[in-house]
């Protein structure tokens, strides 16, 4: 079926030429050198890679949220004659992984994308659900994080079928939920023994830009206990909010022990983000009566190789345990019931000098003249990926996909950028696969 047309205004991409405004076509990368590509690309509709963008941003998919999405992009594969299933990730939650057979004998190549999305920010003046370019800036919710990197991948993976590239390996696209949950998805795709010779993630991170390095994540719960009591009795109770207090500074003084990384500067770091205190484990908010007996706070913490999940916890419980009368619980892994991180997200690391690095960069060259940056990009590098997952099962990948401005309220993604990555992603295949 046509895919809805988009909203936009002044819309300056061409196949031909890229918006100069990029600064990503034809002008000096990292190395200063430009380029100019030595072999015809493989054709890509930028109007229909772009429409798909657009498909997808209409849909909401919230962590949780994702199934709209996956039965739409199921049903894409299976029309454009790919082969198609859904892979079940918590009861009633699909992802989606397409696959693209080549005639055997080649290597393999995943291309992983994430369907969920961030919270929407506040201050928002545009309609998150209605699409719109302007110039080079493609706005609308979840496009940067990463809708308009998992279009890229299934349009680059329709256009290589379509222009009937030759391909002895197999082209997997991997849509995966809750990579904002710790990867959940991409755990569950390594765990069912699903394997592949390489993989590319698309987060954000720009189309001159090859990562190969980043932090590890960790996400726990501290739960703080307390005693409830009326506030005519209020001396009798022990408030639990308060105390989580004297435990919200406790850890952020902390100082955490692990090895320095010179590429990642700023780790180790830890972030209490989020607090809610009540009544019960439930938490029940009704009633302010009553002194809080139950506080639970969310817990980040970014760090470097060397480091373990053990390691940090056992740091955690030793400063909290210097709070006199303190009564606290961890709860890690989390629950499934939250929608936060249930996966811890290892650091990753690949060396520069990687056969698949070289091949990425030399891709990304091929369709932009100009040669990427290949290593670690600040601050990007203390966010945390499926790179973990993909890596820990020994499979050699990269970070590679299109960025714009990710902290505004009315966010927005380059469109030149999605159409570089889309043309990159297109020529790995041909690269890897054939």
């Amino acid at each position: 079926m046509p895919l809805p047309p988009l909203s936009r205004r002044d819309f300056l991409v061409t196949t031909a030429g890229l918006t100069a405004a990029s600064g990503i076509v034809h002008g000096q990368g990292a190395t200063g050198r430009a380029m100019t590509p030595a072999r015809s690309p493989v054709p890509v509709d930028d109007r229909a890679v772009l429409d798909l963008v657009a498909a997808l941003a209409r849909m909401p998919s919230f962590t949780t949220e994702e199934r709209q999405v996956a039965e739409f992009l199921h049903a894409l594969f299976l029309r454009e004659g790919l082969q198609a299933e859904f892979m079940e990730v918590d009861p009633g939650r699909v992802q989606v992984i397409g696959r693209l057979r080549g005639s055997g004998g080649g290597r393999s190549l995943m291309l992983n994308g994430h369907m969920d999305i961030d919270p929407l920010p506040s201050g928002m003046t545009r309609d998150p659900w209605t699409p719109t370019i302007e110039g080079d800036r493609y706005y609308g919710a979840g496009i940067g994080n990463m809708k308009g990197g998992l279009a890229a991948m299934v349009a680059a993976t329709l256009a290589a079928k379509r222009a009937g590239v030759s391909r002895r390996g197999d082209v997997v696209v991997a849509c995966v939920v809750g990579e904002l949950q710790g990867g959940i998805g991409t755990a569950r795709l390594v765990r069912s023994g699903l394997r592949t010779d390489a993989a590319i993630v698309g987060e954000p991170h720009g189309a001159m830009n090859v990562l190969i390095k980043h932090a590890g994540v960790l996400q726990f719960a501290v739960h703080v206990l307390g005693k409830t009591a009326h506030i005519s009795r209020k001396d009798e109770g022990e408030h639990a909010i308060l105390r989580a207090g004297e435990a919200v500074v406790a850890l952020e003084r902390m100082t955490l022990d692990g090895p320095a990384d010179p590429d990642l500067p700023g780790l180790p770091r830890l972030n209490v983000g989020s607090i809610i205190g009540g009544r019960g484990r439930d938490v029940e908010l009704r009633g302010p009566n009553w002194v809080p007996d139950f506080a639970t706070l969310y817990v980040d913490v970014r760090f470097t190789q060397g480091m373990t999940p053990d390691s940090i916890l056992a740091q955690v419980r030793q400063t909290l345990g210097r709070i006199p009368g303190l009564r606290f619980e961890i709860e890690y892994p989390m629950e499934a019931k939250r929608r936060i991180f249930r996966e811890v997200m290892l650091p990753f690391s690949i060396p520069r000098e990687a056969p698949f690095v070289r091949e990425v960069a030399a891709s990304v060259t091929e369709v932009s003249g100009v040669a990427p940056h290949v290593g670690v990009v600040l601050p990007n590098g203390y966010s945390g990926n499926d790179t973990s997952h993909l890596a820990a099962a020994g499979i050699p990948c990269v970070l590679y996909g299109p960025s714009g401005d990710m902290d505004g309220a009315d966010r927005w993604t380059s469109v030149s950028q999605i159409l570089t990555c889309t043309r990159a992603y297109a020529d790995m295949i041909r690269r890897v696969c054939g």
